[in-house]
């Protein structure tokens, strides 16, 4: 059993390993940082399963390493002793009136029981620890969530169970619907998780004990007190990799009690995206802001990498300036916050900021460029009849318009209808838009994780064309993988592509392509390096690859797949073209 004590350091209050009973009993371990003098604050709370003893630096040590080394401003005003990966550094928080509150999820770091990643268990915890933290002395009885991607995507869940003390959320980077985000893009399965879980879950999983990580900031076993053998270990956690594996329709009850109901996520919320975030994270965050019942909600858009945006001084100053409103009830001036605040991207990793009233933006001119068969161009005229075949497990064809006449600024979801036939009974298209200067040189950008991203990508499983016509938009098509319909070798299908939501401004004489691959995308340019915990080596997608063999048999997906285009199969590509 954990010790709860309790010290005065770095101008703190600081508890650690204070208990919070569940409903079925097990007693999950939190720590509480609070200002030293009595008094009752607002909080900002965490829950997952990255180890809340767990220095930043300690297991994403490049990502700690290059942040600190770019972005000065983050190490500055802090001892970042107490730095955790992906919630708020608390020494940033508590001088400002706030108490921090980071919770060990159910099975996690410091707490025991079933390690069951996003599930509905998880949520109802997460329900009780709000509540918890709205209702301790310390406490004004306002509670708001913060945090990046875990701490982030398990937000919309909690947010959707109404806990009464809940004030506001700010999901920074977090996605929202598990299977269509992160596990099956397009139907496809992502291996995203088979890196993922073993390096930043089962390594701080409780019960590792002596086995793992010893805390900077305290000195006591990271994932303990307990030591446990493996087979225990084992029997103590659900395999999400495996759970994955098994469950491949959005049907199943697995993705569907994972998913939020947007009709009960009426908090308000400050939802913040990256551009760059491609295979994980964006689309739940439009999806959010979207979709949710609030009618107090914000977005905003940033790029650069996934981790460092959120502890900057622009990203603390958003965080404070939304929380101080909602949870202090002070003039930060978020009464007159832009519904839409997005740093709009120019090539050479430069960003201007702008506001817009909402998303889509409504002034956006959809605009179609047709595949051409002949010349492989993109054309806002429509296209002669033609095909291009390709292989179904290879690069693919690549499309291009003619040079841009002047600045394009390509900003909003984008989607793609092809008419494909395939020799086989199915087919996966990876779709990729792209940008070209002048030289044919592409234009990639350090995306959340990989260095080398492409504008914007989108998949689908021909197989899984169905869609859900109640959700779909002629710009952002919504499946529904509830069913599987082979195709029939030869026969030619309507397909409808999502693209995930991006933006560029293409300058004038540079070109926009769409890439239209049986694989994932490739940087031309070569290897680079990739990050310690999700894979040594990236070459364009990081860690989200899609290039599992049970998945993807070559008997299935190797056959030859063409594209057919024509006035009766004008196959396209639908961009959001932002007039200046």
């Amino acid at each position: 059993m954990s010790d709860h004590r309790t010290e005065i350091r770095d101008g703190m209050m600081i508890e650690w390993d204070v208990p919070i009973e569940m409903d079925d009993g097990v007693v999950l371990r939190c720590d509480v940082y609070r200002p030293i003098e009595d008094g009752k604050y607002p909080v900002i709370i965490s829950y997952g399963p990255y180890g809340k003893l767990l220095h930043f630096e300690d297991l994403y040590t490049d990502q700690w390493r290059r942040m600190a080394q770019n972005h000065p401003d983050v190490v500055a005003g802090s001892s970042n002793l107490y730095q955790n990966w992906e919630v708020v550094d608390p020494e940033k928080w508590v001088p400002d009136g706030y108490a921090v509150v980071r919770v060990d999820s159910r099975g996690a770091g410091r707490s025991p029981g079933f390690l069951d990643i996003w599930s509905a268990r998880e949520a109802r915890d997460f329900h009780d620890c709000i509540e918890w933290a709205g209702t301790q002395a310390w406490s004004n009885g306002k509670v708001g969530a913060n945090g990046i991607s875990y701490y982030a995507m398990n937000q919309w869940q909690v947010a959707a169970l109404q806990p009464p003390h809940l004030a506001a959320i700010c999901i920074w980077e977090g996605a929202a619907d598990f299977y269509r985000d992160l596990a099956y893009h397009g139907g496809i399965l992502c291996a995203f998780g088979r890196a993922w879980y073993p390096s930043q879950v089962k390594t701080v999983q409780h019960g590792v004990g002596k086995n793992g990580f010893r805390s900077r900031m305290n000195g006591d076993w990271v994932a303990g007190p307990p030591t446990i053998g493996q087979e225990e270990l084992g029997s103590n956690r659900a395999d999400f990799w495996q759970d994955c594996q098994d469950n491949p329709l959005d049907s199943a009850e697995y993705w569907q009690s994972r998913m939020p109901d947007w009709s009960r996520v009426e908090v308000p919320l400050f939802s913040s995206g990256n551009w760059g975030g491609q295979g994980l994270h964006p689309r739940g965050n439009f999806e959010g802001f979207v979709r949710s019942a609030s009618d107090q909600k914000w977005l905003e858009v940033h790029g650069i990498e996934h981790w460092t945006e959120f502890y900057t001084d622009y990203g603390v100053a958003l965080q404070k300036k939304f929380f101080g409103h909602f949870l202090k009830g002070e003039d930060t001036g978020w009464k007159d916050q832009p519904r839409v605040q997005l740093q709009v991207r120019h090539p050479g990793e430069k960003f201007v900021e702008r506001h817009e009233d909402a998303w889509p933006i409504p002034r956006t001119r959809w605009t179609k460029f047709h595949l051409n068969a002949g010349d492989h161009a993109l054309t806002e005229e429509p296209a002669a009849d033609g095909t291009v075949t390709y292989a179904g497990l290879g690069d693919g064809a690549t499309f291009v318009t003619a040079p841009m006449a002047e600045d394009t600024e390509i900003t909003g979801p984008m989607a793609a209808k092809l008419w494909v036939s395939s020799s086989t009974e199915d087919a996966d298209l990876f779709l990729v838009v792209r940008v070209f200067a002048p030289d044919f040189r592409e234009v990639t950008f350090q995306g959340a994780l990989d260095p080398n991203t492409p504008i914007a990508q989108g998949w689908l499983r021909a197989s899984h064309r169905k869609l859900d016509q109640s959700l779909s938009e002629p710009y952002r098509p919504y499946h529904t993988h509830d069913e599987v319909q082979p195709l029939t070798p030869g026969e030619v299908y309507e397909l409808d592509i999502e693209i995930w939501p991006s933006c560029i401004v293409v300058p004038k004489d540079y070109r926009v392509g769409l890439s239209v691959r049986g694989r994932d995308y490739e940087w031309p340019g070569g290897q680079a390096v990739g990050l310690g915990t999700l894979g040594a080596v990236f070459t364009g997608v990081g860690p989200f690859k899609h290039d599992d063999s049970r998945d993807r048999p070559a008997r299935v997906y190797g056959g030859d797949v063409t594209i057919h285009m024509g006035p009766d199969r004008p196959s396209h590509l639908l961009l959001p073209i932002v007039p200046s």
